[in-house]
């Protein structure tokens, strides 16, 4: 590698230094907040050196990875969301027993993640997608001397390897195939004519896998229970960054060649996106746990970002790409209040403890009602200008009936959305204690500015919509 290719995967090498630097701190002195700042500036460095990786000459680093404009937006959204989760865990963790473990995961993971994004070969994909998976089996698990964190990891764990086990077939009966581990060389034949039968079950069987990380139907079981089980600073990374990552391999991987749009792998798309929509929000209705409710509508949404996929061409990567960074800011405001109302030992996930939340913590009350309404698509918010571009894009490319699924499945969305919000402002019991929040300076500052971005990009979203578009331009 030349000191060009360093630079262009300078992030990934900050990433990778932090990860060291925390292994040492740790290993000589157990300190929560310095492993905390470590990881906080350690991310913060690769973020800020992302525009250096954009002067910093060739894109490709030896065939496994791209570092184009492509690649940069979604690291950069990954290395954002990742510090966000970081700030928001601090207080979330700060009573806990041995902490600093868990930024070092974080930091691993994250670095798997912004792999996957960068990713152009399949062994860079499968090596970004076990990093991130076996780092998760771990932070699922944190602190390991709670059963119900213990149960969530083995079912994702057990789980994971059954997927891991099916994308890896696929990717060897594509290799079978084509004799090419190259994202590019391996697509090619559905740009060149009739595609074998050994290369459809190939790309059939990657999609289950790629399809269980995103939690579609029918790959979607193991969603409540490991959001339910894991750390609440920990469900809100699996339904952001891992989906995120995937998501962006997945329009990387098909969409130039346009594999999508054949028909065999166009009907299963459809199919499964229509389910994911309808059962992620019928089986929200019947929750009472908000963790559980956040992860029937993280199922839902990803059905919602199958239509704007199918679209295919720079319009599908235009609304997937806003769509993304929309349902990042406001997964994390909601996240972000689940954890300010909980603790490591015991956690608020049911909406009855939300009940009458306004007459005690107006602010916080107010950030989840507002995350609430984007995710259900109210305007004035992110969420809605999202929606409109996955409409836009269904539209454009005549998907009437999964746009009309679409529609009505976020109609059905907004009545348990509006329970939510209805408890936060019922008129509060004259016992109730008020409640400490685990949440520190700089958690409340980046759940502060998650609010701005969700308020600010949904009546304002022109400079975002600027940057993607020119990302895309170069995809």
């Amino acid at each position: 590698m030349t000191g060009a290719d360093l630079l262009t995967v300078l992030p990934l090498l900050i990433l990778a230094a932090t990860a060291v630097a925390l292994v040492l701190a740790i290993a000589f002195r157990r300190n929560h907040p310095l492993a905390a700042t470590l990881t906080a500036s350690g991310v913060a460095v690769a973020w800020i050196s992302l525009p250096l990786v954009s002067g910093a000459g060739p894109s490709q680093v030896t065939p496994l990875i791209v570092v184009d404009n492509y690649a940069q937006f979604f690291i950069g959204l990954i290395l954002a969301a990742s510090l966000a989760v970081a700030f928001l865990s601090y207080g979330f963790f700060e009573q806990s027993d041995d902490p600093e473990e868990f930024y070092l995961l974080l930091v691993i993971a994250t670095l798997g993640a912004t792999v996957l994004a960068a990713s152009n070969h399949f062994v860079s994909f499968f090596l970004g997608l076990e990093t991130l998976s076996v780092a998760l089996y771990a932070l699922i698990a944190y602190p390991h001397r709670l059963t119900r964190h213990i149960e969530a990891s083995l079912k994702y764990l057990i789980l994971a390897g059954t997927s891991g086990a099916f994308l890896l077939f696929g990717l060897a009966l594509v290799y079978a195939e084509t004799g090419a581990m190259a994202f590019g060389a391996a697509a090619s034949p559905a740009l060149t004519g009739p595609v074998a039968l050994m290369l459809l079950a190939g790309w059939g069987l990657m999609l289950v896998g790629i399809g269980f990380k995103l939690a579609v139907v029918p790959f979607h079981l193991w969603t409540p229970d490991v959001y339910e089980g894991a750390p609440a600073p920990v469900a809100a990374y699996v339904a952001t960054l891992s989906k995120g990552a995937i998501f962006a391999l997945l329009v990387r991987f098909f969409v130039p060649a346009g594999i999508e749009q054949l028909e065999p792998v166009a009907l299963v798309l459809a199919l499964i996106a229509i389910a994911s929509m309808a059962v992620g929000n019928l089986l929200a209705l019947l929750q009472d746990n908000i963790k559980r409710v956040l992860a029937y509508s993280s199922i839902a949404h990803m059905g919602y970002l199958l239509v704007a996929f199918l679209a295919g061409g720079d319009r599908a990567v235009i609304a997937v790409a806003f769509y993304l960074s929309a349902y990042f800011v406001t997964t994390l405001c909601a996240f972000g209040v689940v954890i300010a109302m909980s603790r490591s030992e015991k956690e608020a996930d049911q909406i009855t403890e939300y009940r009458g939340m306004f007459w005690q913590r107006p602010w916080l009350a107010g950030i989840l009602t507002v995350s609430l309404l984007s995710l259900a698509g109210v305007p004035l918010t992110v969420g809605f200008v999202g929606k409109f571009y996955l409409v836009l894009a269904g539209v454009g490319s005549t998907l009437w009936s999964l746009v009309l699924v679409l529609i009505v499945s976020s109609a059905i969305g907004v009545f348990y959305y509006l329970r939510i919000i209805v408890a936060l402002y019922m008129q509060e019991p004259a016992d109730e204690a008020r409640k400490p929040l685990s949440l520190s300076i700089g958690g409340g500052a980046a759940l502060a500015l998650l609010t701005l971005l969700l308020v600010g990009l949904g009546v304002y979203p022109g400079p975002a919509l600027g940057i993607i578009q020119a990302m895309v331009a170069r995809f």
